[in-house]
């Protein structure tokens, strides 16, 4: 809202205006203009109403919001947009004290490193876990991929749960399609081995789609369509801490289920024609050599099970890890158990491998109820 103060005279005569003597105590009556304030209030524009509503629905944080209102430096740009500011600022400087402090320049870092820093992106903490991690030999050859090292400066931990997924699935997922098919299990094997098989390939993507990251990623050009912004501003996982100076809207944590989502089902169903491939190939094998039984599988339906597998993965096991990766262990575990490494490394292995028994269950109840897979 707009205020303003006119004062106007009450007659525009040049000849009054010019008889007035700025010496003169009194100036006569006749000669002095007789003046009117005039009070004048002017409504907000429709335009600024829209830019508050779209700053509020779609407040993403730093620079790689996409629809963040990227307030002035100057103060007068809005709340919002002056905080995240503000805390760019102290970011920036407490990086570049941290720069200085270890006798290294921006030159050294990676290229996106460097510019989050210049941007104000990540604040010094981040910048001390970098170093810390890059005394590893192993750890310093990973953090040359973008994707790991933005994986692993969020969640330190991030390699052992890959490793511990991958090793555990093996035998909790074949464990669960012992417990469902009990006494058919080895006339069920080549299935077995399908799900088995699916499970492997699929496993390391499930630990590093939904993982909490460090977002590294520069600001999109301006060419870049508001779809495409939307999701470049999303999280990678919808429940994780936004660092200081970001935040990220609701609609920008759904969106990253979505994104996910997807990214799953391309995933699982790609998984699913290896693995019912090679079934295909073994049971096909086993009849050309004539060692044919009563109780013999048939051919497993490669396109249905395909599908129906990117299905489960891209919405079970999508919104499992998301919750696990996010709230139980960024947001429940960590905070408690952040100075005790070794307990925290166990109860997320027993978590995880809680979650992957899970998840073989689920599928074999779900592969049953829409009719890919038949009980013997």
């Amino acid at each position: 809202m707009a205020i303003s103060l006119c004062l106007t005279p009450s007659s525009s005569s040049s000849a009054a205006a010019a008889s007035f003597n700025p010496h003169r105590l009194l100036p006569s009556l006749s000669a002095s203009p007789i003046v009117h304030p005039r009070l004048g209030v002017s409504a907000p524009s429709l335009s600024h109403r829209c830019r508050q509503f779209r700053r509020v629905l779609f407040s993403g944080g730093g620079g790689d919001g996409g629809f963040s209102g990227g307030g002035s430096q100057g103060g007068g740009g809005g709340g919002d947009s002056g905080g995240e500011d503000n805390a760019g600022g102290k970011n920036r400087v407490e990086a570049l004290m941290v720069l200085k402090k270890s006798g290294r320049g921006l030159e050294s870092l990676p290229q996106d490193l460097a510019a989050a820093i210049q941007d104000g992106r990540i604040p010094g903490a981040v910048v001390d876990k970098y170093f810390e991690l890059e005394k590893s030999g192993f750890f310093s050859w990973l953090l040359q991929f973008a994707g790991f090292r933005e994986r692993l400066l969020a969640d330190d931990l991030f390699l052992f749960k890959v490793f511990m997924e991958c090793g555990v699935g093996l035998f909790t997922k074949t464990a669960a399609e012992y417990q469902k098919r009990k006494e058919n299990f080895f006339n069920e094997l080549e299935v077995v081995f399908a799900d088995v098989v699916m499970a492997i390939i699929a496993d390391f993507m499930l630990v590093y789609l939904p993982a909490p990251t460090v977002s590294l990623r520069p600001p999109l050009g301006l060419s870049a369509g508001a779809i495409t912004k939307f999701f470049h501003g999303c999280p990678d996982n919808a429940f994780q801490i936004a660092l200081s100076g970001t935040s990220y809207s609701l609609l920008q944590r759904i969106g990253a289920v979505v994104r996910n989502g997807s990214k799953l089902f391309v995933v699982g169903t790609a998984s699913s024609l290896v693995g019912t491939s090679v079934t295909n190939a073994l049971i096909n094998a086993k009849k050309a050599v004539g060692s044919s039984s009563e109780g013999e599988a048939e051919n497993v339906p490669i396109v249905s099970t395909s599908l129906a597998y990117g299905v489960y993965m891209a919405v079970s096991s999508n919104l499992r890890y998301q919750v696990l990766a996010g709230v139980i262990e960024q947001r429940m575990l960590e905070p408690l158990l952040h100075q005790h490494k070794l307990m925290l490394s166990a109860i997320c292995f027993a978590v995880r491998t809680g979650n992957t028994f899970l998840g073989s269950l689920l599928w074999v109840d779900y592969a049953r109820l829409i009719g890919i897979q038949k009980a013997h």
